[in-house]
């Protein structure tokens, strides 16, 4: 706790500045930075609650006398490390010194009161900042400000503005007051201590005689009285450091022994052999200039991840990011964004990413991530971690992003087909591309004229570029996820799994060679412009199977007998003998519908056509009839088909729209109406309903800008079941079937989706969000009235992942559900592998296999 001096509450305008900066600096999530909690008041006492840190500052530590010079440099580096993760975010320190340093009993560096210095006196141009205003651990017990001059700046001193160039001052005089055990800068007061500073020098002689090079020269230029000539940013000093600590010689120089004069006889015998010596060098060195350079030698190792981690993968969309430099990767986990170095052994988790963040990609210059967040937020965040910064909401499931070198990031709204962009420092999107397809892993070309991307609204995928300049889209090749790399290639996946690469025109959007095959079973892969290969190895066979259970009010299960498959969508039939559901061909990864008879224990398919998805069927209420959704005749949306479940006769068109795909739901009981929810994107949906009679009319029943979906008639054909997030989040809802205005009632309370009502309509079963399942009493007649839900069991069943569909039913005799059970857990992605593999100087490789004319 630091309590603030008993004047600062006296001015208003002081205190509310304070509190905007507290909050600034209570978003520097940094291992080697003291958190700050926030800024509290009681009774007119102002104080703020840190973080409590163990152990001793570094001012403890050297009055002990010097630090041995490893231990200070490493101590160093973590300094260095904290600086540059605060430089990035804006944050200057501004009052760094050894009584701001801590070191924990483990020797992991915690830097105190970042900052605190500004968020005191404000941004005043033109002050004395001899007192140097940080609130000292002394200071804030006595109400008064301690000066700290020996750290300061020479333009910290004369009372000038200061940027991070500051505290790159302070910290080359804190190293060298761990190495020498002495102040760089000293008087007898302060007046003479800031004299030092502004027109003194360090006394290099006092660091060790035979340190490093590098080391004095890391102090030098920190200790530059212009600030131009110092470095422009930390990393520089930190890199020298790491340098200097990776030398296999140590931190001291060599010893070189010079010797005295020897007789004349032998100092010409040495000149003449040192004159033999020198013209060999000479020569042996022209030699090598002018002989053929050796290739670069390509490098490959693998990356075991830790045992029980997974990568957090959803279907078409990337889990694996690399630098531009090729020195880092990242990938996406249930826990988080792991980042790893190539140089080092083990991945860390990027503080500020814990949850299910997806889809990074990296900023031009390496030092920022880009990620969806929450299904609903494009983020960035620091390679260091920290306080992650909002960049915009998006609309629709996130298909991947692509950061320009004029920083612009596009990115791909996968259900509503728009890619759209918007600045790296964060704003209003604007869209670029609307195909009102589905599509997916967006990259700028030609210098922002042109987007390559995958269009997966028919499968396989197809890779399309589209010309900014003139509108014109175009279709290349079959493929996934083409990235074009600096070598003049588009690298992109198959179906099946392998990586390809053709030669590509970026000039003129165009294929100039053939498709050669460089990699087989990659999952997912990503390449750096500087030609690192980052890919996970697997097939499409590593999908995750789900088995087919009846589970009872109780939770007990029951094993039904059809093997392992790609389910989804399951429906029982009006009878109970027979369950329609689709199946994803691994192969070409387009769903079919199939049947499972229960009696005769046997699974019929039901629809032939490889090229397009058929999903979400439902039973006609006579069970003679299966209506599915399919895109049969490539449209961009597709439509509603419907066909005899006996497997005779042709498909039949019910009803599309050129503007939204249409998903048949329920019908009523008597067959008349068959009731729909609209995609518009995965957050906008409509709900209607159409009649199955002669006239065919398509009727909207809800349409806001809120999602209205999953929509369930009653058996009694009075009402209507539905999900709505207009509270912001899903919850459920019951309204009138045929005049929602009547009434509306919310039935969940905690979020909810995937709404069936019992057989017999007294009760109304739906999925929790924390997929459990709930039961509520319900009665329709002569009011609608309902109880208090209840949790029936914890399912650890498939739950509701997409806006097309639910994953499970209930069976005509109310006494159990249908549900699909993964055979490996429920977050478990496309990518089961434990092993990322790392391939460096890749482009000698791709040059050599795929040449370009």
């Amino acid at each position: 706790i630091k309590v603030l001096p008993e004047e600062f509450a006296l001015d208003t305008d002081r205190v509310a500045r304070f509190q905007r900066e507290a909050k600034l600096l209570a978003s520097l999530n940094h291992p080697n930075i003291a958190a700050i909690y926030g800024l509290e008041e009681s009774e007119g006492t102002h104080f703020l609650v840190m973080e409590l840190i163990e152990g001793d500052t570094l001012r403890d530590r050297i009055k002990s006398g010097p630090i041995p010079v490893e231990e200070a440099l490493k101590l160093a580096l973590q300094m260095a490390e904290a600086l540059e993760a605060a430089h990035e975010k804006g944050v200057i320190h501004r009052d760094l010194k050894p009584a701001n340093i801590k070191v924990t009993p483990e020797g992991k560096v915690k830097i105190l009161d970042f900052g605190l210095a500004k968020a005191y006196t404000g941004d005043q141009g033109n002050i004395n900042l001899a007192d140097s205003p940080t609130i000292s651990a002394a200071a804030t017990q006595q109400g008064v400000i301690l000066g700290t001059a020996a750290y300061m700046s020479p333009e910290q001193a004369k009372g000038k503005p200061v940027d991070k160039r500051a505290d790159i001052w302070a910290f080359g005089v804190v190293l060298y007051e761990m190495l020498t055990g002495k102040s760089a800068f000293q008087g007898e007061d302060v007046s003479e201590t800031l004299a030092s500073v502004i027109k003194g020098d360090s006394n290099l002689t006092l660091l060790p005689v035979n340190i490093h090079p590098r080391v004095r020269e890391v102090i030098t230029r920190c200790l530059q009285k212009e600030q131009k000539k110092r470095y422009g940013g930390i990393g520089e000093a930190q890199y020298e450091i790491e340098q200097v600590l990776a030398d296999p010689s140590g931190v001291f120089a060599q010893h070189i022994s010079i010797q005295g004069p020897r007789r004349n006889t032998r100092s010409t015998l040495a000149l003449i052999a040192s004159a033999v010596i020198l013209t060999a060098i000479i020569v042996g060195v022209a030699i090598w200039f002018l002989k053929p350079s050796a290739p670069t030698q390509v490098m490959r190792f693998d990356y075991e991840l830790p045992s029980g981690q997974q990568l957090l993968k959803p279907s078409n969309v990337p889990a694996l990011a690399v630098s531009p430099d090729g020195k880092l990767f990242v990938y996406s986990t249930p826990e988080g964004l792991y980042l790893r170095s190539v140089d080092e052994l083990n991945a860390k988790l990027i503080a500020g990413t814990e949850g299910r963040q997806m889809m990074p990609f990296f900023s031009p210059d390496g030092k920022w991530i880009g990620y969806s967040a929450d299904s609903s937020q494009l983020k960035k965040i620091s390679v260091n971690g920290g306080a992650p910064v909002t960049l915009c909401d998006f609309n629709g499931y996130f298909g991947g992003g692509s950061w320009g070198a004029d920083n612009t990031i596009v990115y791909a709204q996968w259900s509503s087909g728009d890619i759209m962009s918007v600045s790296g420092d964060g704003g209003t999107p604007e869209p670029i591309i609307k195909p009102l397809r589905a599509i997916v892993y967006p990259q700028l070309l030609q210098g922002g004229k042109a987007v390559i991307y995958t269009d997966f609204s028919v499968q396989p995928g197809r890779i399309m570029v589209h010309s900014l300049e003139s509108g014109e889209r175009k279709e290349l090749f079959p493929g996934t996820r083409a990235m074009y790399v600096p070598t003049g290639h588009l690298v992109y996946g198959l179906a099946n799994n392998d990586l390809f690469a053709v030669p590509f025109d970026p000039s003129k959007l165009e294929v100039t060679g053939g498709p050669v095959p460089l990699e087989e079973d990659v999952l997912e892969f990503i390449v750096s412009n500087s030609g690192t290969l980052v890919y996970v190895p697997g097939t499409s066979a590593s999908t995750p199977l789900r088995t087919l259970v009846w589970v009872d009010r109780e939770g007990n299960e029951e094993q039904i007998e059809a093997e392992p498959n790609i389910y989804s969508f399951p429906k029982i039939s009006p009878n109970g003998n027979q369950v329609a559901l689709s199946i994803e061909d691994p192969g070409n990864q387009i769903q079919e519908i199939f049947i499972w008879d229960e009696v005769r224990k046997i699974l019929n398919k039901r629809t032939f056509d490889k090229s397009t998805d058929k999903m979400v069927p439902n039973w006609t209420p006579d069970g003679e009839r299966i209506v599915y959704f399919s895109n049969h005749e490539k449209s961009d949306t597709g439509g509603i088909y419907w066909r005899p479940a006996n497997g005779t006769g042709e498909a039949e068109k019910l009803a599309s729209n050129p503007d939204r795909r249409l998903f048949p739901y329920s019908f009523s009981n008597d067959g008349k109406i068959l009731v729909m929810h609209e995609l518009i994107s995965a957050s906008n949906l409509d709900i209607s309903i159409l009649s199955m009679e002669d006239d065919g009319e398509r009727k909207l029943l809800l349409q806001t800008e809120f999602y209205e979906g999953q929509p369930k008639i009653s058996p009694d054909n009075q009402y209507i079941a539905f999900v709505c997030d207009e509270s912001d989040q899903k919850e459920i809802y019951v309204s009138p079937l045929l005049d929602v205005k009547k009434g509306k009632w919310q039935i969940s309370q905690g979020g909810g989706t995937c709404p069936l009502w019992s057989p017999d309509g007294k009760e109304l079963f739906y999925l929790g969000l924390d997929n459990s399942v709930m039961a509520v009493d319900v009665e329709t007649k002569p009011i609608f009235d309902y109880g208090t839900p209840k949790v029936l069991f914890q399912s650890k069943y498939v739950g509701f992942a997409f806006a097309t569909g639910t994953p499970w039913d209930i069976h005509p005799d109310g006494k159990r559900f249908l549900m699909m059970k993964p055979t490996v857990t429920p977050d478990a992605a496309v990518g089961q592998q434990l092993k990322i593999i790392v391939v460096t100087n890749w482009f000698e490789e791709l040059k050599e296999r795929v040449p370009v004319n």
